[in-house]
């Protein structure tokens, strides 16, 4: 697939129709597809530790979710077709899940999210198989511990059920560093780190309104929401200055 590099970080230059397609072929195979949505502040992490951007660049599938890899990609003149959401890619997977009654397995959140997040899903696809759920408050890899029993009793719920598709919402970086650590012994079909996704599809809390989305605002909107993000926001402009005046910024 076609990529670009954005301070090292590989991103796959597509559309989330072509994902689509792509998530439908993934599904009908028997390995384990790693799907990583980077956004800028991911990208400005990456950008100064190594292990994570050779992390997050072992995705099979590396989205450019963030209005700020758009604009940073058209002012190298190398640009992406179009910003790929985590949130959009995960409710097309719930699409295919539903038209072929594909199964599921929530993880992340606090404690009722992943289950009340099921409910949810279970009433608007109905013919999602949920395979099962859990919370994402315990110890294990994301957290820099290994051999953890409660870990061990999660991977090996997930094995047993063998669900198609995994949501893992721990946030970044907890989330991909989980993945990376234990994709090797999960058995299904595709892993995604969705961050707050399962919050949204619980009901916990809400996506931005439509006309903020398509306007490339969807930050301003969280922020004017939760001001306390400005330390989190300040980095979409320092990321677009670093692109400006860095000449290999994106090859």
């Amino acid at each position: 697939m076609e990529s670009i590099k954005i301070f090292g970080v590989t991103i796959h230059n597509t559309t989330l129709d072509d994902t689509t397609k792509l998530l439908e072929q993934s599904l009908k195979e028997n390995k384990l597809k790693v799907i990583y949505t980077p956004n800028t502040e991911i990208i400005m992490a990456a950008k100064g530790n190594n292990e994570l951007r050779d992390l997050i660049n072992k995705g099979d599938l590396i989205l450019p979710d963030g209005i700020g890899l758009i604009y940073g990609s058209r002012i190298k003149k190398k640009p992406l077709k179009e910003r790929v959401t985590g949130f959009d890619t995960s409710m097309k997977l719930l699409d295919i899940a539903n038209k072929y009654s594909y199964s599921i397995y929530l993880l992340g959140g606090k404690d009722g999210i992943a289950k009340e997040a099921a409910k949810r899903i279970k009433a608007d696809y109905p013919n999602i198989n949920i395979a099962g759920f859990h919370h994402g408050y315990f110890k294990g890899s994301h957290l820099g511990l290994s051999n953890e029993p409660e870990e061990e009793k999660i991977i090996k719920e997930i094995n047993e059920k063998k669900p198609d598709i995994i949501f893992v919402g721990f946030g970044f970086p907890k989330q991909e560093i989980w993945i990376d650590a234990n994709r090797s012994r999960i058995d299904g079909k595709v892993i995604i780190g969705n961050g707050g996704v399962m919050d949204i599809l619980s009901g916990n809390s809400r996506r931005a309104p439509e006309i903020y989305i398509k306007l490339g605002l969807e930050w301003l909107y969280r922020l004017m929401k939760e001001p306390s993000r400005i330390k989190r926001q300040i980095v979409l402009p320092k990321f677009l200055i670093d692109v400006i005046f860095s000449k290999n910024a994106i090859e």
